[in-house]
């Protein structure tokens, strides 16, 4: 999918919204069906305050529209379609912005590599909570009310136009500046501004995040004044782009509100219409213009809708190794071959890998060492298929992975990383994050092998202890362990280990390594490292660097 500019940035949101077109279509009737019994009950109600006056009595069909008994069931069935369309609609939005935060996070997991790659974690919040949110009026606040326009338009000027031809067409002419010129302008006029109130609010967002997960060092070095300064300063960036968006939005509102006591001078100066059909033409008019009183204010906020779906469309749809259309079946062999592979993460970015070939034997212990930046960590991504490379082929048992689904590489390899997260949850939960339905004693087993279990009895809850965000109710060894034993419990029989004694003193690394020696017997493990400590236990080690793999040692 391409990531469009401006209001077409829309579109590709309105797509995805096609699962939802039952919930969609009954809000929109709903919504109708209390538009037209609204104008039915301002029309009798115009009818019936004329009648004492003038004496004028309707005669046909039209006297069925002021008995009082039609009057009251029209008021009633007004209010129940009123709930009706109230319930539809939301339910209906509420599902769509759902549907369109888990495409979002889909997105970003299918193409994010041991994290975010490029983008700052505040920035990806404001993606999936902000920005969707952003995008919550446009069904409520411009479809279902453009729809109702689009029908009320011939409505009006067919009811107005026996009495004054000139007068409907002028009324009509209002009422298309008020719902259909005013909000597209409005729209156009907002885009800049909207773009720059997604943008600042994504900064506030980041520079908050920023602050709040950074406490400690800002605390340590006396640095509170100069973070809350970098948050205020985004603040009043933001504050800055809601004002220029709301002042637009009220110079909308404004013309709108003027075109529709312009269409009522109309209607009352108009010379040669009957009383009743004036009285009937106020009411009518009143209502019509009602229903789209609130769409240039809407068009305006159009503008940072379409910026918001711009960037989330970006997020969602930026490169990534997608599955093929017709895959081919997972082969039996295990082994890895990145073979030519040349591979930059971005455009404007230097080349990662320029032509690299590397085999590992089904089987084999592998070392991978080199600085940062190297490109290490992008070797595991290329092998479970995160990313793919623009040169070359990775083969897992001699197939191409990008002739593969991702699920099926994946359930080939396990992935231990240096900054393996543990989540807010149970020891049980973040453990079936591998394999949710192991069984207790298999959680056990994992826990015995990664040398994790003893410590686990010790919780007041076993299983069921809550490890805190990050893990912070455990220490770093104990948490690596933890990380260890959900990397285990996968069963997959390759294991990439990137960095995983990262953080760790050099006793516990030098544990945790040994303990990895004897838990990944019979698996194919890639262990990638910076440096060895001499306790591994290997069959090849290979160096990169400027893009190449180099055998080190045997």
């Amino acid at each position: 999918m391409t990531t469009q500019r401006g209001l077409g940035a829309l579109l590709p949101i309105l797509a995805l919204w096609r699962g939802y077109a039952g919930w969609l279509l009954a809000g929109l009737l709903a919504s109708l069906l209390t538009v037209a019994a609204g104008l039915a009950l301002a029309t009798a109600a115009g009818g019936m305050a004329l009648r004492p006056v003038t004496g004028i009595e309707a005669v046909g069909l039209a006297a069925l529209l002021f008995l009082p008994g039609v009057v009251r069931g029209l008021g009633a069935a007004r209010v129940v379609f009123r709930y009706g369309e109230r319930m539809l609609t939301h339910a209906a939005t509420f599902r769509v912005l759902a549907g369109l935060r888990v495409w979002l996070f889909r997105g970003l997991a299918r193409q994010s590599s041991g994290g975010l790659g490029f983008m700052r974690s505040g920035d990806a919040l404001g993606r999936v909570v902000g920005d969707v949110e952003a995008l919550d009026g446009l069904y409520l606040r411009i479809i279902v009310p453009g729809v109702a326009a689009v029908l009320l338009l011939p409505v009006l000027v067919g009811t107005l136009a026996p009495g004054h031809a000139g007068a409907a067409l002028l009324v009509g002419g209002l009422f298309l500046l008020s719902a259909v010129v005013l909000p597209w302008v409005a729209a156009r006029l907002t885009l800049d501004a909207g773009g720059r109130l997604a943008e600042t609010s994504a900064g506030l967002r980041s520079a908050a995040l920023d602050a709040i997960d950074g406490i400690r060092e800002v605390r340590a070095y006396g640095a509170e004044g100069r973070m809350l300064a970098a948050v205020q300063a985004r603040e009043a960036a933001l504050f800055q782009a809601q004002r220029q968006v709301s002042r637009r939005a009220s110079w909308a509102q404004a013309a709108a509100f003027a075109c529709g006591q312009a269409a009522l001078l109309v209607v009352l100066l108009s010379p040669g219409v009957a009383p009743g059909a004036m009285v009937a033409g106020l009411f009518l008019t009143l209502a019509a213009f009602e229903v789209v009183g609130g769409m240039p204010r809407a068009g305006a906020l159009a503008g940072y809708a379409a910026a918001a779906a711009s960037r989330i469309t970006a997020a969602a749809t930026g490169a990534s190794a997608g599955d093929p259309s017709d895959p081919a079946p997972l082969p039996s062999g295990t082994s890895l071959r990145f073979e030519g592979i040349g591979f930059r993460w971005r455009p404007d970015r230097p080349a990662v890998m320029d032509g690299l070939t590397l085999d590992v034997p089904a089987g084999s212990r592998v070392a991978i060492l080199g600085p940062s930046g190297s490109g290490k960590s992008t070797l595991a991504a290329l092998a479970l298929k995160v990313a793919a490379p623009q040169a070359g082929r990775v083969l897992l048992g001699g197939v191409d992975v990008a002739r593969l689904r991702a699920e099926d590489v994946r359930s080939r390899i396990a992935w231990l990383s240096q900054d393996t997260h543990l989540f807010s949850d149970t020891v049980r939960a973040n453990l079936r994050l591998a394999r949710d339905n192991a069984t207790d004693a298999e959680l056990w087993a994992a826990l015995d092998r990664a040398g994790i279990a003893d410590t686990v009895r010790g919780f007041p809850d076993g299983l069921e202890s809550w490890i805190g965000e990050g893990g912070l109710q455990v220490s770093g060894g104990q948490g690596r362990r933890l990380a260890l034993a959900r990397a285990l419990l996968s069963q997959a029989p390759i294991l990439i280990l990137d960095e995983p004694a990262t953080g760790l003193d050099f006793a516990t690394e030098r544990a945790f390594l040994l303990t990895l020696n004897d838990v990944a017997a019979g698996r194919t493990v890639i262990l990638i490292v910076h440096r060895l400590i001499g306790v591994e236990r290997l069959d090849r080690i290979f160096r990169l660097s400027a893009g190449h793999a180099v055998a080190a040692a045997a």
